[in-house]
């Protein structure tokens, strides 16, 4: 029976497919719960941070940080673009670089210039592809963001906005929103609009305070607004990692269902095989035994 050889062995491979996706599919599980704690752990840092800054330039009127220029017309922009390190997440990478796509064919049909930041390694590649001008990368992240990785290759699109360079900068990333819905983002991220930087009544009471600053507020406010920012792209970071297992996890136990129903077919298969081969060997015997 060399067909039913063969389906078996199709069955083998599929049951050890099989493993290897549940495997990964309790891992992607795992690594999930956590990456969604480190997501929301770092929500009340950034918030805190930005309810300073915004009290802080609200009291200093006379001074207008670089990084809340205007320029009007916006010629070269600036993305950073946070993808995925590996693979096996669906279309994750998928549709967050068609956006991507989509707002840099927007700027270039303007007749404006690119400059892009890859945070991951599926997008240092899909920008390589495209021969987009990447000033900068951080790729291998691992499980956890870390934010001395990030700081980096942000802080050279940072130099290129204060210097004029870029007039705009994207910060392109997955945001997560629950475990089986993920949505691809492209938001401005510089220059920081008056609503990012917007408080409530309440939060003017709490931060309603005079500080004495060393060296002076100029300084003290452009610092702060530098770590607004990398805060801002280390959340996009950690809502990225935490899409990326959520969307792991989901296409695992797809192909694991898939493969499951696979191997149901498959034995469905060799059982008819199989049946079909003991009776063409029966009615053999028995044609046999009516010649004699």
């Amino acid at each position: 029976m060399a067909v039913g050889k063969e389906i078996r062995g199709k069955i083998k491979s599929v049951e050890n497919t099989k493993k290897i996706t549940k495997a990964m599919e309790m891992v992607a599980a795992s690594k999930m719960r956590k990456a969604q704690d480190r997501m929301r752990a770092a929500r009340p840092y950034a918030e805190k941070i930005r309810n300073i800054t915004a009290h802080l330039a609200s009291a200093n009127p006379e001074y207008k940080s670089p990084f809340l220029r205007n320029g009007g017309v916006h010629k070269n922009v600036g993305f950073i673009v946070v993808s995925t390190d590996k693979g096996l997440c669906g279309g994750l990478n998928t549709n967050m670089l068609r956006a991507v796509t989509a707002k840099m064919k927007e700027v270039q049909s303007g007749g404006g210039a690119i400059q892009a930041v890859a945070i991951g390694n599926k997008g240092f590649g899909f920008l390589n592809r495209i021969g987009a001008n990447v000033v900068s990368h951080a790729i291998q992240l691992g499980d956890a963001p870390q934010l001395d990785k990030l700081i980096g290759p942000v802080k050279v699109m940072l130099d290129a906005f204060v210097e004029g360079k870029v007039d705009q900068v994207y910060l392109c990333y997955t945001n997560f929103i629950n475990t089986m819905k993920q949505e691809p983002m492209v938001e401005q991220l510089l220059p920081l609009s008056a609503a990012r930087l917007e408080q409530t009544t309440a939060e003017k009471k709490q931060y309603a305070w005079d500080y004495i600053y060393e060296p002076d507020a100029a300084v003290v406010i452009d610092e702060l607004m530098k770590r607004y920012i990398e805060a801002l792209v280390y959340q996009g970071v950690a809502e990225n990692m935490a899409s990326e297992q959520s969307a792991r996890m989901v296409a695992m136990k797809a192909a694991t269902d898939n493969a499951g129903n696979l191997i149901a077919e498959l034995k469905l298969i060799y059982n008819k095989t199989r049946q079909a081969a003991i009776t063409k060997e029966l009615s053999e015997i028995v044609s046999g035994a009516a010649a004699v």
